[in-house]
């Protein structure tokens, strides 16, 4: 008669042991609100990036883009005259860490190629 009667009452005990009520409270520090806020500019602002693979005079500069289209076929690539010179470019990737995978891949090819940001004229 005693073991039921104990087992109900530790069960009782401990049903009202593990029913508690609590308040949570976050405190953060309000840099990150700004940090938050500057990482969500520069995703709208930023435009998006392109690789400069090389530049030269306007033959010197149809000559390479017809290689860069040869070894990145699919890519999209273009011609960019900037005085004095004509520059080859290649792609026009969203994020920073995209562009930054494909040079990876285009410096094995063309050591020297670099990643410029591009802005949208709005």
């Amino acid at each position: 008669m005693k073991t039921p009667i104990l087992t109900i009452l530790l069960l009782l005990f401990s049903f009202f042991c593990f029913s508690q009520e609590g308040t949570i409270t976050i405190e953060q520090d309000p840099k990150i609100d700004q940090l938050v806020e500057i990482y969500r500019d520069a995703n709208t602002n930023s435009g998006y990036y392109q690789i400069q693979v090389g530049f030269g005079r306007h033959q010197e500069a149809q000559n390479l883009k017809s290689k860069v289209d040869i070894d990145f076929p699919g890519w999209f690539s273009k011609i960019d005259f900037k005085e004095p010179t004509y520059r080859v470019r290649l792609g026009k990737f969203k994020t920073k860490m995209e562009a930054q995978r494909r040079l990876i891949k285009v410096r094995k090819k063309y050591p020297n190629a670099f990643l410029l940001p591009q802005k949208i004229n709005s």
